[in-house]
């Protein structure tokens, strides 16, 4: 009699999680593509409330846009570097980065690196030099707007007709000059310090839209009163064009009353602005950083992944702002 082959006929748990993350790895690159903007949408992530999940909001609507066939820039204006780790970014001192962009004003072309793990991601890291940045920038011209002038020099930014490019990087791996946008960034993330200063108001200004995440609890809607004074007082003194594009609910608890009023409240406020899609408290998501991941490449088939990329793809779907 031939021995059965057990663990063919019952793979273990283990198994089969490698498994379904495999089949989830596959199911990313197979994603068809969404429809690029017309022009480059630049996103300021903030709120000055911290531990909203600004940060991991930043890093896996980027990882997500990508899988859906975008290009994504991604810059990290905390000084505390988690986004460059969660994207697998050299951030040590001496790495040109957010620093050299604001204070010495080096191009964004000799900053920007490729994310080894996502492709179609970019990003101007952070280092611990960016903490010093704001005292530098105090004594400086036009301090609050080095940011904008930085991004709108850079042609892989703008619409089709702005940034005239061919699509076919050169030998350095940055975009060359031609007729097609290939190579022109669809998104860029600015991902802020959780507090009100230069750095903050450096992304404000060089903003057109704001995604803010709203964790579900109380305090939020606290922080977001304070938050939307704060982008009021911008609109009306440095930059009339920014708008609240988009609201994300992040760490919900669909178990606890207190999660669902909160979302029932913001939505209520804030109808035009909150994704239908809301982002579930998970472990997943909490665990990818140390891995120096997002969770859209730690853990593909999570329910967090899956709904960062629900969430991207709805964003997208409603276009920039009129």
């Amino acid at each position: 009699m031939a021995p059965s082959n057990t663990y063919a006929e019952e793979p273990t748990p283990l198994a089969l999680a490698a498994e379904h993350t495999i089949l989830a790895r596959e199911g990313a690159r197979l994603r068809p593509a969404i429809p690029r903007p017309e022009a480059t949408r630049i996103v300021v992530v903030a709120n000055q409330k911290g531990g909203v999940g600004k940060t991991t909001t930043t890093v896996n609507m980027a990882a997500a846009l990508a899988q859906l066939g975008q290009r994504v820039l991604v810059i990290d204006l905390d000084p505390q570097g988690n986004a460059s780790t969660a994207l697998n970014i050299d951030h040590h001192r001496g790495t040109p980065s957010a620093y050299d962009l604001l204070v010495e004003g080096r191009p964004l072309v000799e900053i920007a690196q490729p994310c080894p793990d996502v492709p179609g991601v970019f990003v101007v890291p952070s280092t611990i030099d960016l903490a010093g940045a704001e005292i530098e920038l105090v004594s400086m011209v036009a301090r609050e707007s080095r940011l904008h002038r930085a991004l709108r020099a850079d042609p892989r930014i703008g619409t089709l007709m702005h940034s005239g490019l061919d699509g076919h990087p050169g030998s350095d791996g940055h975009a060359g000059v031609g007729g097609e946008d290939g190579d022109r960034f669809d998104y860029v993330f600015i991902d802020c310090p959780p507090s009100l200063g230069l750095l903050t108001l450096n992304a404000l200004v060089a903003g057109v839209e704001m995604l803010i995440p709203i964790q579900a609890e109380y305090y939020a809607l606290e922080g977001l009163g304070q938050l939307l004074e704060t982008v009021g007082m911008v609109q009306a003194h440095l930059n009339p064009g920014l708008q609240v594009s988009t609201i994300l609910i992040t760490m919900f608890d669909a178990r606890t009353r207190l999660a669902a009023g909160v979302a029932d409240e913001v939505r209520q406020h804030f109808a035009a602005q909150v994704l239908r899609v809301t982002i579930p408290r998970s472990v997943r998501v909490s665990e990818a950083p140390s891995y120096s991941q997002t969770v859209m490449t730690y853990d593909p088939g999570s329910p967090g992944a899956l709904c960062y990329l629900e969430a991207a793809r709805e964003m997208a779907g409603r276009g920039a702002p009129a």
